[in-house]
């Protein structure tokens, strides 16, 4: 049995099934951690989406920042963006068996027996892989409730910008889901800067990659994310694993079997995009 790790499909179902075969996967023995943002930007989504689903057991997906924003829309709570390629879910005739299988995934998962947790974009400073549990349970289970439409309509900005514990209420909904979904750059004081998507060594030397703020918490345990395609897969950072390598983008979608570290990847297909 093989567990991997996979990087932010975004809709790129072609490519997906490659790596897959490059992989040899076999749902009956393997699993499959995908790092969020499966749907958007693509060709695929709603291919991605159906295929994930039908894997049940056989992996385990955590929600990306684009996964939230295609809940919201679905929910009426958002617009949309012109960009967005997701409309055939919306249309889909199993649109809703879809859209309820999304908002029962988790936003961070943590795996002690393997020692990796697996997360679309980062986590607080603060945050150990507990505290970092029990945060996205509370996002979870409102994602789940009858509050789902009330809280994606709260979802999008970039306030709080600091955790707090004190923090209630959608504030306080708003802050964790954009540590765990949107988080790249940090003051070293923890709080978010959300504007920069560049490489990790920022010229401005007043923020830090998430993974290299000081006396981070969650030092002790091996970090799978997505999200931050402008890393280029590289940390330098020990136990933290960056795997969005561009697939939408034209460049790789990548896997990572966490046995033993590998790196796998194939190409994107033009097809995808």
């Amino acid at each position: 049995m093989s567990t991997y790790a996979i990087g932010d499909v975004q809709g790129c179902f072609i490519a997906l099934q490659k790596l897959l075969k490059h992989i040899h996967f076999d749902p009956a023995r393997d699993q499959l951690w995908f790092t969020g943002d499966l749907v958007n930007r693509g060709s695929h989504s709603l291919e991605v989406l159906r295929f994930v689903k039908s894997l049940g057991n056989s992996q385990k997906t955590v929600l990306g920042n684009h996964d939230l924003h295609l809940l919201a829309c679905a929910y009426q709570q958002h617009k949309g963006f012109e960009e967005d390629t997701f409309a055939a879910i919306l249309e889909a005739p199993d649109r809703e068996e879809l859209l309820d299988w999304l908002r029962q995934q988790a936003l961070f998962h943590y795996d002690p027996a393997l020692g990796y947790a697996l997360v679309h974009a980062g986590l607080a400073p603060s945050w150990d892989a507990d505290k970092a549990l029990s945060l996205s349970r509370e996002v979870e289970a409102v994602l789940q409730s009858e509050k789902i439409t009330d809280f994606l309509g709260q979802m999008y900005g970039d306030t709080p910008d600091h955790w707090d514990e004190t923090l209630s209420g959608f504030d306080r909904l708003r802050a964790i889901t954009n540590y765990f979904t949107r988080v790249r750059f940090c003051y070293p004081d923890g709080r978010l800067e959300l504007s920069d998507k560049g490489p990790a060594d920022c010229p401005q030397s007043r923020i830090l990659p998430w993974f290299r703020l000081p006396e981070r918490a969650s030092e002790d345990v091996k970090i799978v994310f997505g999200h931050w395609a402008a890393l280029g897969g590289i940390t330098h950072t020990p136990k933290v694993y960056s795997l969005d390598t561009g697939c939408v983008w034209g460049f790789k979608l990548t896997a990572m079997r966490l046995e033993d570290e590998k790196r796998l990847g194939v190409s994107c297909e033009s097809e995808d995009r």
